[in-house]
C-alpha cells in the first residue's frame, strides 16, 4: 500500500535554519549569563527549548523564569533571522510533486506559530502549505526526540502510522517518528552525517536529491526495507 501522508520537518529540511537556531541560542544564553558555545548547542538542533535549557541551565524551565526569558529571546532572534534565511535546494519543487500526487502534507516542528511563519516564508512554501495543517510546539507536552509532535500530526491527518512517512533532517527527528510507528526520509543538508541518520528508511541530500530520485524512493515505492 503506498503512503497516503507525508509529515513535513521545516528547520533543516524545507529551510537551511539549523546554524541560525545554534547561533541564536548561544546568543540568548549569554544575554542571561550563560557561557554555551556553538559547538556545544548545534549538534542539540531538533530539539525544542524544552530539551535543550535543562542541559546549559539545570533546573530552569522554557516555561518560566529565566528560562522562559532566555526561550523567549531565542525565538525574538530566530524571527529577526528569518529574512536572511535560504531554502533548502529543492523544497518547493518537492512539496509541488508531493502535493500533485496526491499526498496529504502536514508540518511537524518543535517551533512555535509564529517562528513557523517566518520559516515557511524562508523556504518560499508559505503560500503551498497551510498553518492550519500544522503541529507545532503548542501541540505537544515535550519536543521531539519525543514522539509526541508526530502523534498529533497523525491525529490531524486522521491516518496510521502504516500510511505516512516522515521528510526530516536530525536524528531527533528519526527518534520521534519511529516513536510514533513512522518511518523517516532523512536529508543531509541538515548538517547530520550518515551514521547519526542511520535508522532513517532512506538518505539524500537534500529535497532536490530526493526529488530526483523520487520514482525509486521510499515515497513512491513502500517496498525499500529500513537498514
Amino acid at each position: 500500500m503506498a503512503y497516503q501522508g507525508v509529515i513535513l520537518d521545516v528547520d533543516g529540511t524545507l529551510v537551511l535554519s539549523n546554524d541560525a537556531h545554534a547561533h541564536a541560542w548561544v546568543e540568548a544564553f549569554a544575554e542571561f549569563g550563560y557561557e554555551v558555545k556553538f559547538e556545544q548547542v548545534r549538534p542539540l538542533i531538533g530539539m525544542g527549548g524544552d530539551q535543550i535549557i535543562p542541559k546549559f541551565a539545570p533546573g530552569l524551565s522554557d516555561e518560566e523564569g529565566k528560562g522562559k526569558k532566555i526561550a523567549d529571546k531565542r525565538k525574538e532572534l530566530i524571527i529577526n533571522f528569518g529574512t536572511n534565511l535560504t531554502p533548502a535546494n529543492g523544497a518547493r519543487q518537492l512539496i509541488l510533486q508531493m502535493q500533485d500526487k496526491g499526498l496529504r502534507l502536514i508540518i511537524a516542528s518543535s517551533a512555535t506559530s509564529q517562528e513557523l511563519s517566518v520559516l515557511l516564508k524562508a523556504a518560499q512554501v508559505d503560500d503551498l502549505l497551510s498553518q492550519d495543517e500544522a503541529t507545532t510546539s503548542s501541540d505537544a507536552e515535550a519536543s521531539k526526540p519525543d514522539p509526541g509532535i508526530v502523534e498529533a500530526a497523525l491525529n490531524k491527518l486522521n491516518m496510521q502510522p502504516s500510511e505516512v512517512v516522515m521528510l526530516g533532517d536530525t536524528p531527533y527527528d528519526i527518534k520521534s517518528a519511529n516513536k510514533a510507528g513512522v518511518g523517516v526520509i532523512a536529508f543531509r543538508c541538515g548538517g547530520f552525517d550518515d551514521s547519526q541518520l542511520k535508522d532513517a528508511l532512506a538518505i539524500y541530500n537534500d529535497p532536490a536529491d530526493l526529488l530526483t530520485h523520487y520514482d525509486n524512493s521510499p515515497l513512491a515505492t513502500k517496498a525499500m526495507t529500513r537498514t
